[in-house]
């Protein structure tokens, strides 16, 4: 079993506790550390190289997002963003910043616990109610339109493209699989290819390449 590092960002001592409690009594995940601001945080990333960061935002001298923004550049770990904060401009700022997830801090401890494996593992995450958001933003103005489409999509076979559309909609692999008729371990596949091809880090990152390529539009 390959055990995920985490490294636990929040300038409260007792919500970093209740975050490490929850977390350490998974036999596949071992919180390697803490940080109570954003400079502190890219120093633990730099010698700790988690595989998943758990950020908060509004935190004393650099911030989560700008810290989120460091430790993205500079390839230190894939970064999670939990707040209280039910914020557009926290939601949109993390993303363009390269998080890799977004959840509320009153989500079930389930919910943390499956999102740093997920996270962990390579596969974006957003809360149900944030992935709307995103979505409405994007029908709002965000992507789609008359513009050409990136050139990166051309380098996509056909049945690639199947798959990051499925994606888009927010079909799981499985899901994408039985869809298309294929196996599993073929759609992973897919989705590495379409994710390297398109330049995009995570399946997060894919969904809103897709929305703002105009590959598929939020009425789809």
């Amino acid at each position: 079993m390959n055990t995920l590092g985490v490294l636990l960002v929040d300038d409260h001592a007792m919500v970093r506790s209740g975050f490490k409690l929850m977390l350490s009594v998974e036999d596949d995940i071992d919180v390697l550390g803490e940080a109570a601001e954003g400079v502190s945080a890219i120093i633990a990333a730099r010698e700790l190289r988690p595989d998943v960061i758990l950020m908060d935002v509004q935190m004393p001298g650099m911030d989560g997002i700008e810290a989120t923004r460091r430790i993205v550049e500079e390839d230190l770990g894939r970064v999670v963003i939990l707040t209280t904060f039910d914020r557009d401009d926290y939601l949109f700022d993390a993303l363009e910043a390269g998080a890799s997830g977004f959840m509320l801090k009153n989500a079930e401890p389930e919910q943390l616990v499956e999102a740093v494996r997920a996270v962990g593992h390579g596969h974006g995450l957003l809360a149900p109610e944030v992935t709307r958001r995103v979505i409405e933003r994007m029908a709002g103005g965000g992507g789609g339109g008359d513009r050409p489409e990136p050139p990166e999509l051309a380098s996509l076979t056909e049945r690639e493209r199947e798959v990051l559309i499925a994606l888009a909609q927010g079909m799981s692999n499985a899901e994408i699989a039985k869809e298309l008729f294929l196996g599993e371990a073929t759609i992973k596949t897919h989705v590495s290819n379409c994710l390297a091809k398109i330049g995009v880090r995570d399946r997060v990152h894919a969904v809103i390449y897709a929305y703002e390529a105009g590959l598929i539009s939020p009425s789809h």
